[in-house]
C-alpha cells in the first residue's frame, strides 16, 4: 500500500492542474480516486439450461481508473466475459476509467451466471456482489426482465 500514496499524490496533483486549463466537461475529477456507483441493471429471465446474463452500467465519477476484477452471487458462478468482434470470452478484469463508465449490455461485455443453482424468474431480483481493483465492493440487486426486454437506455 506504500507505493500507492506518492503514485496518488501525482495523480492529484496532475488533476489539479488540469483543472487550471478550463475543462468545461462538468466532471469531478478533482478527487485522486475512483467514485464509482451502478445503474441500469438487469437480468434478462433465463429460458432453458443454467446459465444466464447480467447487464449493468458502473460510472466513475472520481478522477483515477478502476476495474471490475470479480463478481458474485448465491445463485451461482458469475465470470466478466467481453465481447470483440462479436466473439465473447471470460477477462480477469475490465476497466473503468476515470471520468467514465463501463457499460456491461446485450452483444457487448456482460456478466455470465453459469451453473445457476436456481432459475430466476421474472419480477424476482438476484443480488450480485461487484469486486473492484482499487474500490470497496459493491451490492447490487438486479432485476429479472422477460428474455426479450430491451431497456430504454440502449444496453
Amino acid at each position: 500500500m506504500r507505493r500507492t500514496g506518492p503514485a496518488a499524490l501525482a495523480i492529484a496533483g496532475a488533476l489539479a492542474l488540469a483543472g487550471c486549463g478550463g475543462d468545461a466537461s462538468g466532471s469531478d475529477s478533482g478527487s485522486g480516486k475512483a467514485e464509482l456507483s451502478v445503474g441500469s441493471a438487469y437480468m434478462p429471465q433465463p429460458m432453458s439450461g443454467d446459465m444466464a446474463a447480467g447487464f449493468l452500467t458502473v460510472t466513475n465519477k472520481g478522477g483515477a481508473d478502476d476495474e471490475l476484477t470479480g463478481v458474485t452471487s448465491d445463485i451461482g458462478r458469475v465470470t466478466v466475459h467481453e465481447t470483440v468482434d462479436g466473439a465473447m470470452q471470460e477477462v480477469e478484469s475490465l476497466e473503468i476509467p476515470a471520468g467514465g463508465r463501463l457499460e456491461l449490455r446485450s452483444g457487448g461485455d456482460h456478466l455470465m451466471f453459469e451453473q445457476l443453482k436456481r432459475k430466476p424468474k421474472e419480477g424476482q431480483t438476484v443480488s450480485v456482489e461487484l469486486r473492484f481493483a482499487h474500490s470497496a465492493p459493491v451490492t447490487v440487486r438486479m432485476p429479472v426482465k422477460p428474455a426479450t426486454y430491451t431497456p430504454k437506455t440502449g444496453h
